[in-house]
């Protein structure tokens, strides 16, 4: 009797304790979706802003507008106040979130390019047309890497990849999102003349595009162009920041 009533009394203990501690990350769950729908003061740019502009003739071209918090980029200026005797480093479209990597030292300002956050370095990658949105990304952009490759079946640590990958060679997959473009230069195709006989010409919009990214995520981007073929998706402020799994040929054809 006296083990049974033991026991009930200890489950009864247990069961409160479970409800308290969902209640408990119930509530903090509604108040982190609360905290992201908080509005936040941010610049938007009202109308198109050449690359050159003073910041002293930026005040009549935007205008502060509330954002849900998770809408807002990083960098994202709330005040020109602090960014006098700067410049905008790219062309700036109605719309967008004036960020404040996109505001240089006129000494420091390259057209064509942005400059490097700080801790980040860069890296150069060269893609034909339909790899970067058929030329159309340009310096100030933010995207999407995409790889894709194909496996050995002797692959050394194949038993460790994910699921969905064993037992299908090729693949693709999101490795980074969020990706700051600060340079695009047109590759010259090769002539007749510059190309040897068994020479390849690179497909007429090739371009070198720099990254800017942390050293780890360079090496990612690095050996994806060494070893497999790399696709950008061009981002937006309200582009979804998923995990999508990796792609094989059960989720093309699903």
């Amino acid at each position: 009797m006296k083990t049974r009533l033991i026991g009930g009394l200890a489950a009864l203990v247990l069961a409160i304790m479970g409800t308290t501690l969902l209640v408990l990350y119930v509530g903090a769950a509604d108040s982190r979706a609360q905290e992201g729908l908080t509005p936040t003061e941010v610049l938007v740019v009202s109308e198109r802003i050449p690359a050159g502009t003073p910041v002293e003739e930026l005040r009549n071209l935007v205008k502060s507008e509330a954002l849900v918090k998770s809408a807002v980029a990083p960098l994202a200026l709330a005040t020109l106040d602090g960014q006098e005797n700067r410049i905008t480093a790219v062309d700036l479209l109605p719309g967008e979130q004036l960020l404040a990597e996109r505001l240089v030292a006129p000494e420091d300002f390259a057209p064509g390019t942005v400059p490097v956050p700080d801790g980040f370095e860069e890296v150069t990658v060269l893609l034909a047309p339909e790899r970067m949105l058929g030329s159309r990304v340009t310096a100030g952009d933010y995207v999407g890497v995409y790889v894709s490759g194909a496996l050995e079946e002797d692959a050394p640590n194949i038993e460790r990849l994910p699921d969905e990958m064993i037992g299908f060679k090729q693949h693709t997959n999101l490795i980074l999102q969020n990706v700051l473009i600060t340079a695009v230069q047109q590759a010259a195709p090769e002539t007749e003349d510059s190309a040897g006989a068994e020479g390849v010409s690179m497909p007429n919009g090739s371009a070198f595009v720099t990254l800017a990214l942390k050293d780890l995520d360079a090496g990612r981007v690095i050996f994806g162009a060494e070893f497999g073929s790399i696709w950008f998706t061009k981002e937006s402020d309200t582009s979804e920041e998923a995990d999508p799994p990796v792609i094989t040929i059960p989720e093309v054809v699903r």
